[in-house]
């Protein structure tokens, strides 16, 4: 391939894959952190999991608004903090973990990663699947499948800065959408149960703010991957606004028009059977968004896969640099194995995995405390790239156990009042129904890992002074 031709590629394929981003190569501004996440925000999922608000936790309007909107602005700090990391390193977030767990100690973080991408990019394909075949019923699911995970394939093997213009486009065409029903709803006649359905109970209130503090913490392992491109001189808080006002406006006003969506319709509604009834002419315009939406979302989690299988591999390979070719094949091979097993899915793989995906936000809550307290507090956001790209970890190491010890303990305190799918602690029914393991996980970890870290840098200033 000759220079010209590389040139022409390179505008159209992303080139840079888990390597430092140059200074010069940086471009963005900070407002393309919110359009990207308050349109990835605006689609099917958060709106049948703001349903359970009222269908689940059993809240009336008032009660459940407020809950979500608290649930959010607490979770949205947690991906801003995040997400402000991008600017500053200029490499993806899991290989960021290896400036505090070590080289080979992120393996695991990178691991748990990986597998949410994947569940999430097969639960996305099988539910953009059912989308085609309920707008064109000639068209049989497997097809749908298999057309769903093509449009995303390709937009997540083009890369970075179509993900981020396809959302700026999201951004008006979904808002203005959601808006559109919010209106249409809101226009015409309303139950008489509509304001009085459900009412305060302490532990639907908790599930529903739990619920929303989870949501934003389960975007934090990939979030700066899509702020590493921007200017190192941007600095935190523009990142961080943006970023915390797109995911907590789009997911506030998704989960909130779920809610609506069931109260106006008879009681026991499907959450998406409800938007199509209460929204009228509108409906069938919103479903066709909707599924595009999902396809363009799916895109961040075949994006996040293959950078986290990447990310695996170099750890063992430290000179390797992956072309985009070998970035094409990785995401060949991510999507027919995504499609052979979505194919095959159960009619309830969805709401299994999302079961799943909660589940796992036992080791992902100590990790997000682990990195942010090392990033803000402890390396005070100066990491050496050089030494995490090296094959020895540099002055990391292969694995740094202050993170480490830190980590598991905080994933052993969380199991006795753990409640989710598969796995229910003794003590999970302090509060009814309410998970509060995130909690216990947050409160434990962050002291923790800030007086080992501490402890240690001193130990390390002691003996240099003595030499």
């Amino acid at each position: 391939m000759n220079n010209s031709q590389q040139s022409g590629s390179s505008q159209l394929i992303e080139n840079h894959t888990v390597d430092y981003v140059p200074l010069a190569e940086r471009h963005g501004k900070a407002r393309d952190l919110f359009t990207l996440w308050f349109s990835t925000n605006i689609a099917p999922l958060p709106i049948v999991t703001g349903a359970m608000v009222i269908q689940v936790f059993h809240l009336d309007l008032l009660w459940g608004l407020i809950a979500i909107v608290l649930g959010h602005m607490i979770g949205g700090i947690v991906i801003a903090l995040a997400s402000a990391q991008g600017p500053c390193m200029g490499i993806p977030q899991m290989v960021q973990s290896r400036g505090q767990f070590g080289r080979y100690g992120a393996l695991l973080i990178v691991f748990f990663a990986a597998v949410i991408y994947l569940g999430f990019f097969i639960s996305n394909i099988v539910l953009a699947g059912k989308s085609i075949t309920g707008i064109a019923e000639s068209v049989p699911l497997p097809a749908g499948i298999i057309i769903g995970a093509l449009s995303a394939t390709a937009i997540g093997v083009i890369g970075y800065r179509f993900i981020h213009t396809l959302n700026r486009i999201g951004t008006w065409v979904m808002g203005t959408a959601l808006l559109a029903g919010f209106l249409y709803i809101f226009a015409h006649e309303l139950p008489v149960d509509f304001f009085s359905r459900g009412a305060f109970n302490l532990s639907g209130f908790l599930a529903t703010v739990s619920l929303g503090i989870i949501w934003q913490i389960s975007f934090s392992p990939y979030v700066s991957d899509y702020s590493r491109y921007l200017p190192a001189d941007i600095g935190v808080f523009r990142p961080f606004m943006a970023t915390y006002l797109g995911a907590t406006l789009g997911t506030i006003l998704s989960f909130s028009f779920g809610a609506v969506a069931v109260l106006a319709t008879p009681e026991g509604t499907e959450a998406m059977a409800a938007v199509k009834q209460s929204t009228g002419w509108l409906g069938p315009i919103l479903m066709v968004l909707f599924l595009l939406n999902i396809i363009s979302h799916n895109a961040l989690n075949l994006y996040g896969a293959v950078l986290s299988i990447v990310t695996s591999i170099q750890t063992f390979a430290g000179n390797w640099t992956p072309s985009i070719r070998v970035r094409v094949v990785l995401s060949s091979v991510v999507l027919v194995g995504c499609c052979l097993m979505a194919l095959s899915a159960s009619a309830d793989f969805i709401s299994q995995f999302i079961g799943l995906i909660l589940a796992l936000l036992l080791v992902l809550v100590p990790w997000a405390s682990i990195n942010l307290i090392d990033f803000y507090l402890i390396k005070n956001r100066q990491y050496d790239i050089t030494s995490i790209f090296r094959a020895d970890g540099g002055i990391y190491g292969r694995f740094n156990m202050h993170a480490i010890v830190a980590y598991f303990i905080g994933i052993l305190v969380q199991l006795p009042v753990a409640n989710t799918a598969i796995y229910v602690g003794p003590y999970a029914n302090i509060i009814d129904g309410v998970d509060l393991s995130w909690l216990v996980g947050l409160a434990v970890t962050c002291p923790l890992y800030y007086c080992l870290a501490t402890r240690g840098e001193a130990r390390v200033g002691k003996i240099v002074m003595a030499d």
